[in-house]
């Protein structure tokens, strides 16, 4: 019997999530990255292989926020960009994390502000 540390039994989760979330040119894949510090997330075509959109805890006005709010904001920011890149609906890749805390307040910030998930 092999022990698995919390980052191993992460990404299990996140290879089972993978096996069935892909992203479209129509309905791109709502990526979620988290650290300790902050949080990430992108929009992803896996057809094309390219990155739609993208959003970060480093940018200005969401750096000094709390984690939470941070999220919330990140999520807003990133559904303003899809809007722009002409992005009205994505399919949501929780990254292995459960949905929960922070990566629960990116997504309902990204469909507070219009991003259907």
């Amino acid at each position: 019997m092999t022990v698995q540390t919390r980052e191993q039994k992460r990404l299990r989760r996140r290879r089972r999530v993978r096996a069935k979330v892909v992203g479209t040119a129509a309905r791109p894949r709502l990526s979620v990255r988290r650290s300790n510090r902050g949080i990430f997330a992108q929009l992803i075509d896996d057809e094309a292989g390219r990155t739609v959109a993208s959003a970060q805890w480093t940018e200005s006005g969401v750096r000094n926020l709390k984690r939470l709010e941070q999220a919330t904001r990140v999520g807003a920011l990133l559904a303003e960009r899809a809007k722009a890149a002409g992005v009205e609906r994505a399919v949501f890749d929780r990254g292995g994390y459960r949905y929960h805390g922070r990566v629960k307040a990116l997504a309902e910030g990204a469909r507070e502000a219009g991003l259907a998930i």
